[in-house]
């Protein structure tokens, strides 16, 4: 599977700058539309002066209809950092010529070098094929079209619901089995299995977005519903099942977890090693036991401090069930009011995760 080149963060903030909706992009859709070839260098005109010769000096407000106007001149147009104005249009641009470009056409090759000169953004709009690549530093990105992205990003979010479906059932699977103290690895391996798969998909899904620019603002507010507790179940997740219970171990986890390539995340072993477990462990045999930080986040207004110490005093969501008020009490920051609360509340959860349960059978 080829990587996305828009997991780059310098990528990605670049494509906002040429996503629907924004003036350069208004301008660069009109140059498109009358079949012309343009190209745009995004950069402070101070520092890329020794780069171009020529041209106009123009100082004025970027707007679509003027991009269009100057588009129809044979030289590039310079456009500064803020896109508010058009510095320059017409200049010839002169970029090292040792630089290695493996592009065919002029406009394309000089664009390329541009960028790999300078690291500034350069847009590259190709008269025949009437394409928008973009180039910065050493990248490369061509505009696909916006229904073909909006098209793509539809499909990949009825996929991401369907994830996340599947995601919703395991961890009221694993709520179950964590109040019947009869968790296996496996089960702890399948949630963060699918939350991984849910959490890739969605920010596949939030790039295509920035790319579609306004054109991808209710697919937005999809994505952000869905997605509203993912983070935290994954996180809490990792921090109750890993092995050595160290809370920079979990951290790391959660980065392996994300920097795990998509053939391996279907291995459970790999998923197992990460949390510390032996690979050669049966996941189906192997009993493990949660701390509860999953579970009293569940409860209400339980702030994440108080949750760290009663994990730390208990070690285990079993203990913490069945401890005594008295003994929730003491734990530091508890109190007798909120040793209520997580009494109170760890019942409605167990009450709560039964009828769930029943429902889905």
């Amino acid at each position: 599977m080829r990587a996305d080149p828009r997991k780059d963060k310098k990528l990605l903030s670049a494509l906002t700058v040429v996503a629907p909706g924004t003036p350069l992009r208004s301008g660069i859709d009109d140059v498109i539309r009358a079949e012309h070839g343009a190209l745009l260098v995004i950069g402070e005109p101070s520092e890329l002066a020794f780069l171009f010769s020529g041209g106009m000096r123009l100082d004025l407000p970027l707007t679509p209809q003027l991009l269009y106007e100057l588009a129809k001149m044979d030289g590039a147009i310079i456009v500064n950092s803020d896109l508010t104005k058009l510095v320059y249009a017409n200049v010839q641009l002169m970029p090292d010529p040792t630089i290695a470009s493996d592009e065919t056409g002029t406009r394309h090759r000089t664009a390329e070098r541009v960028a790999k000169q300078t690291g500034s953004l350069v847009v590259s709009i190709s008269q025949a094929r009437e394409t928008v690549t973009i180039f910065v530093g050493d990248l490369r990105y061509q505009l696909g079209e916006i229904s073909d992205v909006l098209a793509r990003t539809n499909q990949a979010l009825a996929t991401l619901e369907t994830y996340r479906t599947r995601l919703d059932q395991g961890l009221t699977r694993l709520t179950a089995l964590e109040f019947q103290s009869a968790v296996t690895l496996d089960d702890v391996l399948v949630v963060l299995q699918r939350a991984e798969m849910t959490t890739r998909m969605a920010e596949e899904i939030e790039r295509n977005c920035v790319e579609l620019g306004e054109e991808g603002r209710l697919i937005r507010m999809q994505l952000d519903e869905l997605m509203e507790d993912v983070p935290r179940e994954r996180a809490a997740v990792v921090f109750d099942y890993e092995l050595s219970g160290d809370p920079a171990n979990g951290s790391a986890t959660l980065d392996g977890l994300s920097a795990l390539r998509y053939e391996r995340l279907v291995e459970f072993e790999e998923i197992a090693a990460l949390l510390g477990y032996p690979r050669d462990a049966n996941p189906l045999d192997y009993t493990v036991a949660p701390r509860g930080h999953r579970v009293l986040a569940h409860i209400p207004r339980l702030p994440e401090a108080i949750i760290r110490h009663v994990v730390r005093d208990f070690e285990s969501l079993e203990a913490v069930i069945r401890a005594s008020q008295r003994d929730l009490e003491a734990v530091e920051g508890v109190g007798s009011k909120r040793a209520r609360e997580i009494r109170e509340g760890l019942r409605r959860l167990q009450e709560h995760n039964l009828v769930d349960r029943y429902l889905q059978l």
